[in-house]
């Protein structure tokens, strides 16, 4: 169990495919700006296809970690991190977390946990594609100590990249 700022407690461990259906809800309870913000334009319910590519980690080249509250109805996915290796040393990066989680440091937990795996695979560094217009997530690699520049290929996104430090042996 991790502690965030405000006293709050979360699990945070790898996904899974036992993990679809909370997936599926993580999904759908994000408000419509923040599942357009992760998935680059809007979609309602997730579809069969995304909810198993999204829990069926290829161990080779991605890593995924969700993040856990206690409720009363059980265990609630509150945030999820992941990155997808490219065969040059990089990693394109996503977190998200749910609108009523937000300020709390899980996206900043998630980071920190998914760039410790990153860098003990040998991944030198991490980007992400977003919305221009996503403050979240300009808020998060600012803080992270992302640089940020705009896509050449599309003016409505940016692209943030941060350089990992080797695994500490």
């Amino acid at each position: 169990m991790d502690t965030l700022r405000d006293g709050s407690r979360v699990t945070i461990r790898p996904i899974g495919p036992q993990d679809i259906e909370l997936e599926r809800r993580f999904i759908e309870e994000l408000s419509p700006e923040a599942r357009r913000y992760r998935f680059l334009g809007t979609i309602g319910a997730p579809s069969a296809a995304l909810l198993e590519r999204l829990t069926h980690i290829d161990d080779a080249r991605e890593a995924a970690l969700i993040a856990l509250a206690d409720e009363a109805g059980g265990p609630r996915e509150v945030g999820a991190a992941r990155f997808s290796a490219t065969p040059d040393g990089k990693a394109e990066v996503a977190v998200t977390v749910s609108d009523d989680w937000r300020h709390r440091g899980l996206a900043t937990l998630l980071m920190e946990r998914l760039a410790q795996i990153a860098r003990s695979r040998g991944i030198r560094a991490f980007y992400s594609i977003d919305s221009a217009c996503n403050e979240p997530m300009r808020e998060l690699a600012a803080h992270l100590g992302f640089a940020r520049r705009p896509d050449s290929l599309d003016s409505t996104q940016v692209i943030y990249t941060l350089e990992l430090a080797p695994a500490q042996g």
